[in-house]
């Protein structure tokens, strides 16, 4: 650290880029690396963050100055760079999935305790206004105990890098999965999965997997289940990262569309000696922003452009908009002050391990016709 402050650098400035502003504004941080190997890609992120200097991965693994890497390469590079950068004596943030094998895991978990720096999985759904309200409904009661949880992740990948060609779904089943983990207060214990559908045989060959679909049901340590869906290819659904819990008193459910308003239905006792069962009531809910939780020089990026300078208060009072409903801030916080506070991350190698493990689980599971599959401690 210089004069108290981080000195970081950003791997990858493809989905990167929208991190760049955030960590310049971040007040714990005093100087900022961008990296990324497509020469006009990364000149335009210097001309829209001109405080930002540029260095090559060799050079920031070097340089002794650099406190801390957030890696935005593409999956067949996590392991390897996290690895890298945590031999390299650097804190480490890394986008999503930790890692496309147990072995790997196993291997950044070695990394982390041999350096003693940070690991950081920088999953958006754990940040996002839905979760954050989902929490709180928890925390406070208003929810009950929670009886199941669901969830969702529908996208297409058709025209994306080439490494994402047949991808097993739940390799990529982070956003579908962590909520669900995060939120039971325990961890995966066991999974059975399986796949559906059939693709075009080109999508078949790099990765040997024949599912365009998965669905896992998974068994927490602390006895509750869930199941999740995660889709990748030639599946016609609007794209949706859905968490839906239900709870005894109330329950949570994320909108049909990604950016829909969630449903809250909640429990009552029977008014009416003749009538069966409970009494239900739904309503879609207007998300708060918790911006709150924020140095207020990020503020703005909860809720992106729609960030009203002459108006903070008005512009910041709804969730909306943000970057993956307004999580980018929030990541970057959680990993920088982790560092200054001299603790462990939220989503710590541990953590980010289980949830990987289930996805990477879930596809064995779905290989062998759903076998039920132990996911390994980290």
């Amino acid at each position: 650290m210089i004069n108290g402050k981080l000195k970081a650098a950003i791997v990858g400035m493809g989905f990167g880029g929208c991190f760049v502003p955030i960590w310049i504004d971040h007040p714990a941080v005093g100087e900022v690396i961008i990296c990324d190997q497509n020469p006009a890609r990364l000149q335009a992120h210097i001309d829209a963050n001109p405080k930002a200097k540029t260095a090559s991965f060799e050079e920031i693994l070097a340089d002794d100055t650099i406190d801390a890497v957030h890696l935005l390469s593409g999956i067949p590079d996590h392991a390897a760079h996290t690895i890298a950068v945590l031999h390299a004596g650097k804190h480490c943030a890394c986008t999503v999935p930790m890692a496309t094998t147990l072995e790997e895991i196993r291997a950044i978990c070695a990394a982390v305790r041999r350096s003693g720096k940070n690991y950081m999985m920088m999953e958006t759904t754990l940040y996002t206004y839905q979760f954050f309200y989902v929490s709180d409904m928890i925390r406070t009661g208003e929810l009950g105990r929670i009886q199941l949880m669901r969830g969702s992740h529908y996208q297409d990948m058709e025209y994306w890098p080439e490494y994402w060609d047949g991808l097993p779904p739940f390799w990529y089943g982070t956003h579908a999965l962590a909520p669900m983990i995060a939120l039971s207060g325990s961890r995966v214990e066991r999974v059975s999965c399986l796949g559906s559908g059939t693709m075009r045989p080109a999508l078949t060959k790099r990765w040997g997997n024949p599912f365009p679909t998965e669905t896992t049901h998974l068994r927490f340590a602390n006895g509750l289940a869930g199941e999740a869906t995660r889709t990748l290819f030639e599946t016609a659904r609007i794209y949706q990262e859905g968490l839906h819990v239900y709870g005894s008193k109330k329950s949570f459910e994320w909108g049909f569309a990604d950016g829909d308003a969630p449903y809250v239905t909640s429990l009552s006792p029977r008014d009416d000696a003749n009538r069966r069962g409970g009494v239900t009531t739904v309503e879609q809910v207007q998300l708060p922003n918790y911006y709150q939780y924020l140095p207020q020089e990020l503020w703005k990026y909860t809720v992106g452009g729609q960030y009203d300078p002459e108006k903070p208060q008005d512009s910041l009072a709804v969730g909306a908009g943000g970057g993956h409903h307004g999580s980018h801030a929030h990541m970057v916080h959680e990993f920088v002050s982790s560092i200054v506070e001299g603790r462990k991350p939220w989503v710590d190698e541990a953590l980010a391990g289980n949830i990987t493990a289930a996805g990477i689980c879930s596809h064995e599971s779905a290989l062998r016709d759903g076998e039920w599959i132990t996911v390994p401690r980290f």
